[in-house]
């Protein structure tokens, strides 16, 4: 788990970006094989869930420091 993060954190803005998108599509195809009865590992939907929320909360880390420094600077 902690890999991953880490991995995530040395991802640029766009790589992240990707990503993310990546991940989406994933949740959305296992989300339809959960609704026609073809998922095998129902636990995969979970960890899908949580690696957006992984992705998502690097992107806002970055955000919030990114506020930070220009607040900083602006005194």
């Amino acid at each position: 788990m902690n890999e991953k993060l880490s991995d995530y954190r040395g991802m640029s803005a766009e790589q992240l970006g990707l990503s993310l998108k990546e991940q989406e599509k994933n949740l959305f195809h296992l989300r339809f094989q959960s609704a026609t009865d073809r998922l095998e590992t129902p636990s995969e939907i979970r960890k899908a869930k949580r690696e957006i929320a992984r992705i998502l909360t690097i992107q806002r880390e970055r955000e919030l420091a990114e506020a930070k420094r220009e607040s900083g600077h602006g005194k």
